[in-house]
């Protein structure tokens, strides 16, 4: 009979169950390692070097909504949707490595932030779906795609609209391919993706891109020019599900059309930047004007300064807005509280609760999060929610140089004298900033810095 996969909440010390999540085109241009699993003559559980296991460790980014367009609503009862996504370098860990010999079922141990639904977990869903499509794509082969052992260390908050346990799924894909030295198709790897949630297929990209449909068309977009802005990060401990925010959106809770009353972001404060509404001097532009002129700036080249010239407009471009607003009331006010602290544009990325402004550098985003911190102990912020919000600074993440990282065998170069266990990385955010100074251990509410 088979095992259901067994997750571990080490944070808490008990068994997760199976693991299930629900996320919102095309994979990586190279494609993904598939179609043909590794032979092995041994008795061994899973690949080797040297008399030892292979470890694989993913990175798995969380995701800014720069732009989200809600466009229509699909004959299945998804919403169609237009949104320009980047990818930023605080992230997920993932390492993976075949389990040990007689594992009857793939498990999962969860480090770091503590999770509010650990059965949603993708990680396990996605091993399952990656293995019954390599075993699909060679019928009458016996490829070998042992259990596998993962651990992952979270970092990214959940449900904040980051994008997080979507990008854990493709992540987790990314690693059972290479531990099984096996290859997937875009179009296979693509399906897979979009089976496990809508977010899963803009991280098969790995980089900027625009994504239309449900979520499962990707065009893959040019980085912005020069320095990747910096991005301050401030996720409120609110309930907000996706479901509910487009069940509202579907009942009423919409942007009124360009030209109406301004946003819930207010008037622009005196001789300041709007704290999240539109510039002054005009109405705003809908989100599908602001996300289609996006798009089409990044296809020819789009500096850096250039996006940040666009931060009013990207912050008044998200559809959901209002309706994340009517779920969860107290969010209007803290977000107009937080525009009026930093005095520039706030965003909401996704369906929320997670909000968002642009700097030009690190520096200054870090210089911003204290300003918050000390914004929420003086009462300039107003409490809301269940705890202290998460506050982060980070960047947008640069697409990895070279071939994708699916591409290589995750045991190529190897040392034939190697004893001790192989780690494979891949390359995602290493031509970033690195995040200088003291860098929290995950276990930390404070994210990529906590200064």
């Amino acid at each position: 009979m088979t095992q259901p996969p067994r997750i571990v909440d080490v944070g808490e010390g008990r068994d997760a169950g199976d693991g299930r999540d629900v996320g919102d085109g095309p994979g990586p241009e190279h494609g993904w390692r598939s179609g043909r699993g590794r032979h092995r003559d041994d008795n061994s559980s899973g690949p080797v070097v040297g008399g030892a296991r292979l470890h694989v460790v993913r990175h798995a980014p969380a995701k800014l909504n720069l732009t989200l367009a809600v466009t229509g609503r699909r004959d299945d009862g998804f919403h169609s949707l237009h949104s320009v996504m980047v990818p930023l370098t605080l992230s997920d860990a993932l390492t993976v490595s075949a389990a040990p010999s007689g594992a009857v079922a793939d498990s999962l141990r969860i480090f770091g932030l503590s999770l509010s639904a650990v059965p949603e977990n993708l990680v396990l869903r996605a091993i399952a779906a990656t293995r019954a499509a390599v075993m699909q794509g060679v019928p009458g082969t016996a490829v070998e795609t042992p259990r596998l052992a993962a651990r992952l260390s979270k970092r990214i908050p959940v449900a904040a609209g980051l994008g997080g346990g979507s990008s854990d799924a493709a992540a987790a894909m990314n690693a059972a391919l290479a531990i099984w030295n096996a290859t997937l198709t875009p179009a296979q790897a693509t399906a897979v993706a979009a089976s496990l949630g809508s977010d899963v297929p803009f991280f098969l990209a790995r980089g900027a891109a625009l994504i239309t449909g449900r979520g499962e068309f990707v065009e893959p977009l040019p980085q912005v020019l020069g320095e990747p802005p910096a991005v301050l990060l401030v996720t409120p401990q609110l309930e907000i599900s996706t479901a509910s925010v487009f069940a509202a959106f579907a009942a009423g809770a919409r942007p009124l059309p360009p030209g109406g009353p301004l946003p819930p972001g207010g008037p622009p404060p005196p001789g300041g930047p709007p704290p999240g509404g539109p510039p002054p001097g005009g109405p705003p532009p809908g989100a599908l004007a602001v996300s289609t002129t996006l798009a089409a700036a990044m296809r020819f080249g789009l500096a850096a300064s250039a996006l940040l010239e666009m931060a009013a407009d990207l912050a008044g471009a998200n559809d959901l807005l209002p309706a994340a607003q009517s779920v969860a009331p107290d969010l209007a006010g803290f977000m107009r509280a937080l525009g009026e602290l930093l005095r520039r544009p706030v965003g909401l990325s996704g369906s929320g609760p997670t909000l968002w402004a642009l700097y030009t550098s690190l520096p200054g985003a870090r210089k911003a999060a204290r300003s918050v911190r000390l914004g929420m102990m003086d009462g300039r912020l107003p409490s809301i929610g269940t705890g202290e919000a998460f506050v982060v600074a980070t960047v947008m993440a640069a697409r990895p140089d070279g071939p994708s990282a699916l591409d290589h065998d995750p045991i190529a170069g190897r040392s034939p004298d190697a004893r001790r266990p192989r780690t494979v990385h891949n390359g995602f955010g290493g031509a970033v900033p690195r995040m200088s100074g003291s860098a929290p251990k995950p276990h930390s509410p404070k994210g990529d810095d906590s200064r």
